[in-house]
Parts: structure tokens; sequence; C-alpha cells
């Protein structure tokens, strides 16, 4: 064996399996930030990735929200984007042969409005199932006037949106929560006894900003989904109380921007974890947080990443 084979060897394995779904790395890219541009779904910008999210996609085209649509914060930022995407036809068409063509897996996130339309939009992926490693169904997105966080914000209904919609998706399906629901835990569980195969905790949590000059809120719709590491502690929370109570695998998802907070997720109970507002900053952020996360791995003598996963809910490392 060679140095360099032997040095590959000694390196912990970031693989993780979230039900069923085997991923070379635990870390994922968020749905909302990455271009559906084929460039960017390949090396050097996909060092470290185990899978990528979609924008968020709806059965129709979307032109999203009027007025101003991102707003920094200290540590953190807000969007107001709504959901602007070309439908589910226009990505099926054009996006997908593309991007589905390199390493990376697919992950679909479907926005879901009414439940007729997202029946409509998880008949027409069945088409090119074979291209999509799963479905990750958005009942969280707080910038929308329909649909969207109301889904999400009550076990009634996530129970509704399952009970329409799992029978017609036989794949990997995960839904990914808003922490604005009234008891996350709740419908947490309710989305595991419902099918989902992971739950992805959590989406952004609702902010707004005030513009002093204008004398007035900078958004149109007043509020907006704050992300980035000023809602990671908030995130972290949410991930400890709901691997706490569920078996099926949690992404963790909000305001990780280092290695050692992905590793945090997974110390609290999540299986992946998914990264979003840092790749607004910086593309390739994710090779970072991939590195410093086997670094740390390695001071700490795992063979797997795998081997962390809520080990910190008991003290063990």
């Amino acid at each position: 064996m060679s140095l360099s084979e032997a040095s590959k060897a000694l390196q912990p394995d970031m693989s993780v399996s979230i039900g069923g779904l085997d991923l070379s790395s635990f870390l994922i890219i968020a749905s909302g930030v990455w271009p559906h541009d084929a460039t960017f779904w390949r090396k050097p910008y996909t060092e470290g990735v185990g899978a990528i999210c979609s924008k968020g996609l709806t059965r129709y085209p979307k032109a999203g929200n009027r007025g101003v649509r991102i707003w920094e914060t200290p540590s953190g930022l807000l969007n107001s984007i709504g959901l602007q995407n070309e439908g589910l036809q226009a990505f099926i068409e054009k996006d997908l042969p593309e991007i589905s063509s390199s390493e990376i897996p697919v992950v679909v996130n479907l926005a879901i409005e009414t439940l007729e339309e997202a029946k409509e939009g998880l008949i027409m992926l069945r088409s090119v199932a074979n291209r999509i490693a799963a479905v990750e169904l958005n009942v969280s997105c707080p910038n929308v006037d329909f649909g969207g966080m109301s889904w999400g914000s009550s076990e009634e209904g996530v129970s509704k949106v399952l009970e329409a919609l799992r029978p017609i998706w036989e794949g990997m399906l995960w839904v990914k929560l808003t922490p604005q629901a009234k008891d996350l835990v709740g419908v947490a569980m309710v989305a595991q006894r419902r099918g989902a195969d992971a739950v992805v905790v959590s989406n952004t949590w609702l902010g707004m900003a005030m513009d002093v000059d204008r004398k007035r809120p900078v958004f149109d719709r007043i509020t907006a989904g704050l992300s980035g590491p000023a809602v990671f502690p908030l995130a972290l929370k949410s991930v400890y109380d709901v691997a706490g109570a569920v078996s099926v695998p949690v992404i963790g998802c909000g305001g990780i921007s280092c290695g050692k907070d992905a590793l945090a997720m997974l110390l609290a109970g999540a299986t992946a974890v998914e990264v979003g507002s840092m790749l607004l900053h910086d593309l390739r952020c994710m090779k970072n947080v991939y590195h410093e996360a086997r670094e740390k791995l390695t001071e700490w003598g795992m063979s797997s990443v795998r081997d962390i996963v809520g080990k910190g809910r008991r003290g063990e490392i």
C-alpha cells in the first residue's frame, strides 16, 4: 500500500445512509441557494457534497414576491424570494437532464401550495424517478400567501399532506418542517407515522426588518425568512428535540457555517445536515466544512462520521 493510500485509509468515512439512500457525504446543499446550471453540479463546486436540493419547485411557474427580496442582518439573512421558479414542467424538460447527469444525487424540493397541484407534480416526477434520489416536501416556506408554512404549522396539516401524497411517490420522501410549528416535535412524529422517510429540521424563522430611512418595513409582505449563523442555536435545539422523539433520520438545517456546526448537529442526533445561506457568501464553502469536520473526527479517533450521531445526547465523546 502506498503512503497516499495508507493516509486515505486512515481518514474517517464521511458517508451516510438516510432511510436507505446512500450518500458519499453527510453534507447536503439546501434548497433555494444552488443554481440549476449543470456547471455547478460538478467539481470543484461539489467537493464534500453528498446531495443537492433543487430550488423550491411548484406545479406551475411562479414569479415570486415583489419588492425587496434579500436583506442582510447581523449574522444572518432575511429573504422573501417567494418560491420564484419556472415550474415543474420546465425543470423536468430543461434542468433535470443536465444536473442529473453529474455524480451528485438530486433531491427535488416540491413546495406544497394546494394538494391537487402537489399530486400532479408528484405524478409528473414519477416519469423521471430514476433521475431523482429523493423528494423533499416543503411544507415550511414562510414567504408565500397560501400553502407553504401553513401546511407545516400543525399536525393536522402535515397529516393531510402525507395522507394525500405518500401513496403517489414510492421513492424516498423527506418532509421539510417549519420552526413556526405549534408543536415541532408533534409534527415530526406525525410525519413519521404518515410515512416520511426522513424529516428536515428545519426551514427559516420568521423575522422582519424596518427601513428606518423610508420609515416602513423593508418587505412588502412585512415578514421574511431569517437564516444564517444567527439561527444556528435555535436550529440545533430543534434538531435535538426532534431527534429524541422520532426514529426516522433527521436532517439538520439552519445556520451551519463551519465543520464544528455540522458535527454539533450530528451529535444532537441528526444523520446528515443541509447547508444554505453560507453558500451565498462562498460557493465553495462545502469543501471547507467537509474538511474541518473530517479533521475533527480524525482528532477524536473516529472511523466514521456515522459513529457520532446522537453521541452528544449521552455525553459519550
